[in-house]
């Protein structure tokens, strides 16, 4: 934390102020020159003026990613469409689904509102799965940003047809089908969690491969080492627009086109009660104050109301999802249970 230490009025020799006119000339300093210690400084309203400074955007994992991708997007936006006259940088710390940085923003960073993380779902599984001793909870929620669906897709030549002849097997054998996704505690790990419950199945009995990148997942379902594989709606359009496999359901509340040129049908459709989106958010360190927050809360607000965000979010194929302050922290709990509960019941936890 910085403090801005303002000087003390000069007493010029053989000319020396009332005492009353003293008073009046240090306080009228001292107001001119308050500032918030956290960060944002304090404005002729009482209100705080955000961001006073550079603005650093943490993504806590490599670059190229969904997470780097949404902070070089915030970035852009940031500055191209002038909502700040500030520098905005954004940097990556890597590992563990997150949760490097995650102990680096609670421990190095505290008490700073200009210090943001992005993050998502993907972190709240990787808290669990890698027994992380920094929880979420221990940062301060800004906002959810955007989400993605999953998609459930076979190969073309596979017999399952719908997701429901998928799960009926799953749940009669769970060791005949085999799952495959991205890392372990992720996104795709969990819906497939979610799927075994909601089907009846015992979800540790689930075969699932963890694969570093969505290449060596295709590859593997191409190849026929996988029943079916599970990754972002975004991840498989290629190959189900070349025909080589089949679109089962998409996890959002809504089907949308991954590639058939047509809507996939829902999970819900297909009589699972299973909702899932990939969603991302940013969120502050610890400690800071109230005006802080409020302020922060109200930048990225205006962010998310500026057209170049929507243009953006329409580029990237991104759904909107934005909740804000008290609705954010709400979700990010209800979120957290949530995962938990799946992680933990599929032997993760």
């Amino acid at each position: 934390m910085r403090t801005l230490v303002c000087p003390a009025p000069t007493v010029r020799s053989g000319r020396i102020l009332a005492a009353t006119a003293v008073a009046i000339l240090a306080a009228a300093t001292t107001a001119g020159c308050q500032k918030d210690t956290a960060g944002g400084s304090k404005n002729a309203g009482g209100t705080t003026t955000y961001p006073t400074k550079t603005v650093q955007l943490m993504v806590p994992a490599a670059p190229g990613g969904g997470w780097d991708l949404t902070a070089r997007t915030m970035q852009k936006t940031m500055t191209d469409g002038k909502l700040t006259d500030q520098a905005v940088e954004v940097y990556n710390v890597t590992g563990a689904a997150g949760t490097i940085g995650l102990a680096q923003l609670v421990s190095k960073n505290q008490g700073d509102a200009h210090h943001l993380m992005v993050m998502g779902l993907v972190m709240v599984g990787g808290v669990v799965a890698n027994k992380s001793p920094v929880k979420l909870d221990q940062v301060t929620p800004i906002a959810t940003l955007t989400a993605e669906q999953e998609v459930i897709v076979v190969p073309a030549d596979s017999k399952y047809t719908t997701l429901k002849q998928l799960m009926d097997d799953a749940k009669a054998s769970p060791a005949s089908i085999n799952w495959g996704g991205g890392s372990a505690g992720g996104t795709d790990q969990i819906l497939v969690g979610l799927l075994a419950k909601a089907a009846g199945a015992d979800p540790k009995a689930m075969k699932y491969v963890a694969y570093s990148g969505g290449g060596e997942a295709k590859a593997a379902l191409l190849a026929g080492d996988l029943t079916a594989a599970v990754s972002g709606q975004s991840e498989f359009k290629d190959l189900v627009s070349a025909g080589k496999v089949r679109a089962l359901a998409v996890s959002g509340a809504t089907g949308v086109d991954v590639g058939g040129g047509k809507p996939a049908p829902t999970i819900k459709e297909q009589g699972l009660d299973v909702e899932l989106m990939n969603w991302r958010g940013v969120v502050a360190p610890p400690g800071i104050n109230a005006a802080d927050k409020t302020a922060v809360t109200a930048f990225v607000d205006k962010l998310h109301s500026s057209p170049d965000w929507t243009s953006a979010m329409q580029a990237q194929g991104w759904e909107d999802f934005y909740k804000s302050g008290d609705a954010a922290a709400a979700f990010f709990t209800s979120e957290n249970e949530r995962i938990t509960t799946v992680l933990t019941d599929i032997g993760l936890g």
